[in-house]
């Protein structure tokens, strides 16, 4: 194989960072390859060729569908504001589904998979988009298992993305399977990304669940929760840094956080963890420790519900590299203040 050829289907009103998202991390790829592997060719097709105008102004100079024929590697469909009017053109729909029989794999980013569904390519399988646009996803298509949660999900060829940035994601999850996990993570630190980031994460990521509240009192609870995750923290203690009472406390902090103080305690252990086991060689019980969990096997089990990995499967995947490939660790000592 000369090259990994990669299909980008190009529709009026697509969101061009679902198509610009995946091809910049092919791309970057393909200039830290080694010189014996093989890279991708991104080709841009489309029923409004030549030049397609993205739903932002970007204009996105296409090729026609008849260019797409041949075999193909990977046939990437992203979503957009025109989505509907994109189902409504059964020549798109029928050629995205002739396209991902010559293809080894199939890949939609946010509405996409809409597109992927409509064709039929999905019955059976278990699909993901944007969480906003899932329930009618599930009503649409009743024979397509729709998971709102995960930021992308693969089902044998078909790998479905949750939405915008996710599709970032899901491209270096199809360098890792095509190059290995060194190349995908080099690529994420070329990128400057914060971190790659495993399909089983939700779409309501940690770092969302991290913002502070605006109700002063549940933001002060936050912050105290954030200096002090070595220690127990109960919720009654929570509650009184918070001068107010338990029950208004826990009923005010849920309203305005979106989840319960003690899942907020356990949510931010786990994304403290997370930073710990990417950048030092604490081990794991030190780690367990300086995050506030009882004992090593509480930890297991709470990372494991959350991320669907052991910390060291966390580890060993997501371990930062710099440009060169070497692994850069800070060599913290477990300096616990407890």
């Amino acid at each position: 194989m000369l090259e990994r050829r990669v299909v980008v289907v190009v529709y009026a009103g697509a969101l061009a960072l679902d198509i610009t998202g995946p091809i910049e991390v092919l791309d970057t790829a393909n200039r830290l390859l080694a010189p014996s592997a093989t890279p991708y060719r991104i080709d841009f097709v489309s029923a409004d060729a030549p030049l397609v105008r993205m739903s932002s102004g970007v204009i996105v100079e296409a090729s026609p569908l008849e260019a797409g024929q041949g075999p193909i590697d990977t046939l990437l469909v992203p979503g957009g504001w025109s989505l509907r009017d994109a189902l409504r053109d059964r020549a798109l729909v029928s050629w995205i589904g002739r396209a991902a029989t010559r293809s080894r794999r199939v890949a939609s980013v946010c509405g996409g998979s809409f597109l992927l569904a409509e064709a039929g390519l999905l019955d059976g399988r278990r699909a993901t988009t944007h969480w906003a646009y899932s329930e009618e996803m599930a009503c649409r298509y009743p024979d397509v298992t729709v998971d709102a949660e995960p930021i992308f999900v693969w089902d044998g060829p078909f790998v479905t993305s949750a939405g915008v940035s996710t599709g970032i994601d899901m491209a270096l999850a199809l360098v890792e399977a095509d190059h290995g996990a060194a190349l995908a993570l080099e690529t994420a630190r070329f990128l400057v990304l914060f971190l790659k980031r495993h399909g089983g994460q939700s779409q309501f990521s940690t770092v969302l669940d991290a913002q502070l509240a605006d109700h002063p009192p549940i933001r002060a609870a936050q912050e105290w929760i954030l200096k002090n995750l070595h220690t127990r923290l109960s919720v009654a203690e929570i509650a009184r840094r918070a001068n107010m009472s338990l029950r208004n406390f826990a009923r005010v902090f849920r309203r305005e956080v979106g989840m319960t103080p003690g899942q907020y305690v356990e949510r931010t252990r786990i994304a403290r963890a997370r930073e710990l086991l990417e950048t030092t060689e604490l081990t794991i019980g030190q780690i367990a420790h300086r995050c506030g969990f009882a004992a090593p096997e509480t930890f297991f089990r709470s990372f494991g519900r959350t991320l669907g990995l052991t910390p060291k499967e966390y580890r060993h995947r997501f371990q930062l590299l710099s440009p060169s490939g070497l692994i850069e660790r800070h060599h913290e000592t477990d300096r616990s203040p407890v």
